[in-house]
């Protein structure tokens, strides 16, 4: 498993697009909606690959027939960074090594970008919504070769919570990245990035 991209979730769109907006101080570029789970999202190129997703429900769409993804249906306050998403080249290996609570791969869409994502049938991830979501791009092209570069990058992504030997046990399993942090401590998770205007965090 690999990083690829942050989700900053809010009770709209424009408030989790302001939060990014204002704590890093760059723009977002318009992203869309999602079949399935009913969101949309605004979306940032970072360097090294990865992208800074603003995500919310769209209150436009039906609802959908299951609990959404990052545990949207039960979001409450102010926007901030939720969840964070690892791709892989093998998704049953990697299905294997995780708990079984993080759910099982669902098929999704948008514009020409098909992908396959793990989500639990209640919309929470293991360990209070901290541990990586699952992603299997079917596409030949990453999404982030063609999002705008903003001259952020994640430099740290601190992941706190109780449990945190458990939780690191878990994951030693399927990854290892020297920006990842797992701190004992009330659940929580920031991001450390270099932008053009110094150092912020998310």
């Amino acid at each position: 498993m690999q990083l690829d991209h942050l989700a900053v979730s809010g009770a709209t769109l424009h408030e989790a697009r302001t939060h990014v907006e204002d704590a890093l101080g760059v723009n977002m570029q318009p992203g869309g909606e999602h079949d399935v789970f009913h969101t949309h999202n605004a979306l940032m190129g970072l360097e090294d690959g990865l992208y800074l997703e603003a995500i919310a429900i769209n209150p436009d769409a039906p609802q959908p027939e299951r609990p959404r993804w990052f545990a949207l249906d039960d979001f409450e306050g102010a926007a901030r960074l939720t969840n964070w998403i690892c791709r892989t080249d093998d998704l049953k290996t990697d299905m294997h090594n995780l708990p079984a609570s993080m759910g099982t791969p669902v098929a999704l869409q948008r514009g020409d970008l098909r992908w396959r994502m793990v989500v639990p049938k209640t919309g929470h991830l293991p360990f209070d919504n901290l541990c990586a979501a699952l992603i299997k791009w079917d596409t030949p092209l990453h999404p982030a070769t063609a999002m705008v570069q903003t001259g952020c990058r994640l430099r740290r992504l601190t992941l706190t919570h109780p449990d945190a030997d458990a939780l690191k046990a878990t994951l030693d399993k399927v990854m290892r990245d020297d920006r990842i942090a797992i701190e004992t401590g009330a659940v929580a998770m920031q991001a450390e990035f270099s932008t053009p205007h110094g150092p912020r965090n998310l």
